[in-house]
């Protein structure tokens, strides 16, 4: 409600000067119209005495050059007699209208008793002319007409008076207005700083409330991201280590049953083959399949846990990981490969990320060639796999997805990063980042070592 009441005050104080303005304007204009009258009567007067002396001097030494004073007044007068006209009927005043006309008549009759006396006088009846001006008829006109000027002198005196006066109110009215507007304008403004000032001290709690806000959830999304990354590295270490028992239960029941079932048909064989010779193909078709067993179980240890990671060392590893998928996928797979010192346990991360993006090219990519390297930059391992295939929308969810999130997950959790470029028909880049290791870091056991413990 301050605005429009301010407005609507505003708005009245406003026609408020306006209506002054105008009254004032037109008081001023009448002031002026009055001012022009009162000239216009004294010029009257004065040149109706004028003329009245000329009138004397040429009845008193006869000379013409004293009817040209008389000639030029009589012109004036009836010039100023009509502006009267015209300026009373301005101002509107009645009383002073009266007073106009009459002293019109005055003059014109006073006039016309000069031009009778010198018209007496032309004619050759200047005793008759000098004695109509000791009657005292002119002087008797002359005393009427400065009365009837002083008169109206007095009557714009008075009315000049109570319009400067109407002046004088009006200007008091716009000052107060001026005042009125100027005090109320302040008080606006103090109202409005006033709840500005309250307006930005309740953006500064409310701010200053979201940032403790946007802090606490920080620190609770930091928290559970420290859970999630610590849950996610003990249930990869669950699963290494689920993987390393399963490796040891193979190689060493699954091994020593399919070690003993060769001893066993290796000891059998020449007494089957003495008693029954066509059972040599037979024998020699148990005998690969006891040695394929043997490989398979060597492969699925190697997948479960890769021996040579430990004994060998990452790079090697690589390589021969590199050159067993390259053998089965029917790929030609080119590495690039430069020894880097990585913290405790990452090692198996760099295994496990180059395995699995060989394991998804197998299945998705159908590529003619693969690429994989390992480098240092900026402080930090680099390892990348590259290869020619399908590729694919990286917006959207691809097949083999899940690979993709267990291998954000596992570098995540060593601190790394990993990013995926691809694009249909463009092949596919998988590139991740891990920190080296710290200097002291060589002194302490890997967890490679301790697996291997």
């Amino acid at each position: 409600m301050a605005f429009p009441l301010a407005a609507l005050v505003a708005g009245l104080l406003l026609a408020t000067s306006e209506l002054a303005y105008l009254g004032a304007d037109a008081r001023l204009t009448r002031l002026a119209s009055m001012d022009q009258a009162r000239y216009e009567l004294l010029r009257v007067l004065r040149r109706v005495t004028d003329a009245e002396s000329g009138e004397r001097g040429y009845l008193l030494a006869g000379g013409p050059e004293y009817l040209a004073p008389y000639q030029s007044a009589r012109a004036d007068v009836f010039d100023s007699l009509h502006r009267l006209e015209q300026l009373y009927g301005d101002v509107g005043d009645a009383e002073a209208e009266a007073h106009r006309k009459r002293i019109a008549m005055l003059a014109v009759s006073k006039l016309s008793e000069i031009d009778e006396v010198l018209r007496l006088d032309a004619s050759g009846s200047r005793g008759t002319a000098i004695e109509m001006v000791r009657t005292g008829i002119g002087r008797d006109q002359m005393e009427q007409l400065r009365q009837e000027v002083d008169a109206l002198l007095r009557r714009q005196n008075e009315a000049g008076h109570a319009t400067l006066g109407k002046v004088y109110d009006t200007l008091l009215l716009n000052r107060i207005g001026v005042a009125a507007l100027t005090v109320i304008g302040l008080a606006v403004l103090a109202a409005f700083l006033r709840l500005s000032n309250l307006l930005d001290r309740q953006l500064a709690e409310r701010q200053a409330e979201v940032r403790a806000e946007r802090d606490r959830l920080e620190l609770e999304v930091s928290a559970r991201t420290a859970d999630l990354t610590e849950l996610a590295r003990h249930l990869q270490t669950a699963r290494e280590d689920e993987r390393a028992r399963l490796a040891r239960d193979l190689h060493d029941e699954l091994g020593a049953l399919l070690t003993a079932a060769k001893l066993d048909v290796a000891r059998i064989k020449p007494k089957l083959l003495q008693a029954a010779p066509d059972l040599q193909p037979r024998l020699t078709h148990l005998v690969e399949a006891l040695n394929s067993g043997i490989a398979l179980k060597r492969r699925i240890i190697e997948d479960l846990r890769p021996s040579t990671l430990n004994s060998l060392g990452l790079v090697p590893a690589l390589e021969i990981l590199c050159a067993e998928s390259s053998e089965r996928i029917g790929v030609p797979i080119h590495t690039r490969l430069q020894p880097v010192q990585l913290a405790p346990g990452a090692d198996l991360v760099v295994f496990r990320v180059v395995q699995e993006s060989l394991t998804n090219i197998a299945k998705y990519a159908r590529a003619s060639e693969v690429q994989v390297s390992l480098d240092t930059e900026d402080g930090e391992a680099v390892i990348e796999v590259n290869d020619d295939g399908a590729g694919f929308d990286i917006s959207k969810s691809p097949a083999g997805s899940h690979g993709l999130f267990g291998m954000r997950f596992r570098v995540e959790a060593e601190r790394g990063r990993l990013l995926v470029r691809s694009a249909p028909g463009r092949g596919t880049t998988l590139t991740a980042r891990l920190p080296l290791a710290a200097p002291s870091a060589p002194d302490a056991p890997s967890d490679a070592a301790q697996d291997s413990a």
